[in-house]
């Protein structure tokens, strides 16, 4: 774990990107506000994170989970931002859904497609196999033609 907030800043990319998404257009921020900005961030990261992490120990569980989050954020008084949360979980848990549907389906189509290679590698081996014994019999045929002669 990171002895200060300032071991664990945000990427100055993403800070960037948060912070021309949240101001008008025009509006222009100086480095030291980004700075500031960016190590705001992190420490309100630290803490909604220890006030989860207290969830999840009176719940005697090691992993947080969203619900942990939610009563962390209420807890810290924020429930303004708790509606605006839970949408973005539901939007998140459908995308999910909908990959692990995709990634189901491409699994399946997978499988079909070997088992089909399967089936036509089985009938050529069958197919060869009875070329073989044909072969013998043809030859053994010959011979006795050879041999009446």
């Amino acid at each position: 774990m990171a002895e200060k907030p300032e071991d664990l800043n945000l990427p100055n990319a993403v800070i960037t990107r948060i912070i021309k998404e949240a101001l008008p257009d025009g509006v222009n921020v100086s480095k030291e506000a980004r700075r500031a900005i960016s190590q705001a961030a992190s420490v309100f990261v630290l803490y909604a994170t220890s006030c989860a992490n207290n969830f999840a120990m009176k719940a005697k569980r090691k992993t947080l989970n969203a619900g942990d989050v939610l009563s962390a954020m209420e807890e810290m008084e924020f429930e303004r931002f708790l509606e605006p949360l839970r949408e973005a979980l539901e939007v998140y848990k459908k995308g999910q859904k909908g990959k692990k549907e995709v990634s189901e389906q491409k699994r399946k189509d997978r499988e079909k497609k070997t088992d089909s290679e399967n089936d036509k590698s089985r009938e050529e081996e069958e197919e060869e196999e009875e070329r073989m014994d044909e072969e013998p019999e043809a030859e053994n045929e010959a011979e006795e033609e050879d041999v009446e002669n």
